[in-house]
């Protein structure tokens, strides 16, 4: 079966990607995603100045189902990539001339600079890398230097920023969304007034894992201290469901969005597509369960489009938007539901009450 979609002229096997973080920390670990199958990675987020990245250990922490043990959420403080631009470039190069047909977007992120964020694209776009992802939603570590979620949870910072890329890009750009913001429409929104062609969402939650009660301090602990990370995995899915669902009922038809946040089946990533999302990307379901989980995405699609009946998977974008309404017609409906149900109630009684005969005279016009 054909699992393909067209998402802003990109052509990608399945709608499966690896979202951007530790699985697409290098060109090895991409490589090894396109052998098993994944329709596209997002390679961890690039600058210019690696040297001003320096990440920590321990820097993840989990939280378990106190029933089962299993992961339901997961913390990380882990900052964009610390590796050279340059090393990048010519990893994104060697990806496209050994894999010319597997997508592959580049993340990127600068601070608040018009020249730096345009050289940043020159340079990463002449790798033939198929599109942009401008990460405005590291929500730790970077905001310290006015980048990350610092930008995208103002909009008129998002806009600008977005403008400033689109101005020199020739290739799609999407912006990726905070999701620490009242109203995560506003700077998506302002995103598409700067040139972006895509959303995706959501990035991390911020988050503490939780406080370790022998020793009083919170976690993950670096030399006896912590700062706020970024939350995914299980628990965040409900969230990011509904943020995607709102962005899908707002955004222009023309927009793409691609879903993130705690996928990690098949069952998630259907949700995820029937409210409007045209691709889904993997990152912590990665982390816990390894690149094969492919194999279980593609089955699972495939079964669910051959028991819907399906034809493509573009059939499936959006399909449940149209069950969103308001309290107000909910309570119309079920009044509504209610008044039917209690007629047919009415009736049922009135035949069982009546000779055959009689019943059938009153509903006789001649």
């Amino acid at each position: 079966m054909d699992l393909s979609i067209t998402v802003n002229g990109m052509k990608f096997p399945n709608p499966f990607l690896l979202g951007s973080g530790p699985p697409g920390t290098n060109a090895r670990v991409i490589a090894k995603s396109y052998d098993a199958g994944w329709g596209g990675a997002v390679a961890k987020t690039v600058s210019l100045e690696s040297a001003k990245v320096v990440n920590v250990v321990p820097r993840y922490g989990k939280l378990r189902s106190k029933v089962s043990g299993e992961v339901i959420g997961f913390e990380n403080i882990e900052l964009i990539s610390d590796r050279p631009i340059d090393v990048w470039l010519d990893e994104f190069r060697q990806l496209k001339k050994e894999y010319p047909h597997h997508i592959l977007i580049a993340s990127i992120m600068e601070e608040y600079e018009k020249g730096r964020w345009q050289e940043l694209t020159r340079l990463v776009q002449d790798t033939g890398v198929d599109a942009f992802e401008l990460n405005f939603s590291c929500p730790h570590g970077m905001t310290e230097r006015k980048m990350g979620s610092e930008m995208g949870e103002h909009p008129d910072l998002t806009e600008e920023v977005t403008g400033w890329v689109t101005e020199v890009s020739k290739i799609p750009v999407w912006a990726k969304m905070t999701p620490n913001i009242t109203n995560i429409k506003e700077p998506s929104h302002a995103a598409v007034r700067g040139g972006a062609v895509g959303v995706s969402a959501i990035n991390t939650i911020l988050s503490v894992i939780g406080v370790d009660l022998n020793t009083l301090r919170p976690m993950p602990t670096v030399e006896g201290h912590t700062v706020p990370g970024g939350y995914s995995s299980q628990a965040v899915r409900p969230i990011a469901l509904r943020m995607v669902s709102q962005l899908a009922l707002s955004l222009p038809k023309e927009v793409s969005i691609s879903g993130i946040g705690g996928i990690e089946s098949s069952h998630d990533a259907l949700e995820f597509m029937l409210l409007g999302s045209s691709t889904v990307q993997l990152c912590t379901g990665v982390m816990l369960h390894g690149v094969k989980m492919i194999d279980e995405l593609r089955d699972g699609l495939e079964k669910f489009m051959t028991d819907k009946g399906f034809a493509s998977v573009e059939e499936i974008v959006g399909k449940s938007l149209t069950y969103f309404s308001t309290h107000m017609d909910l309570v119309q409906k079920m009044k509504a539901a209610k008044r039917t149900k209690a007629g047919e109630a009415s009736r049922d009684n009135e035949w069982a009450q009546k000779d055959i005969t009689e019943k059938t005279a009153e509903l006789t016009s001649n």
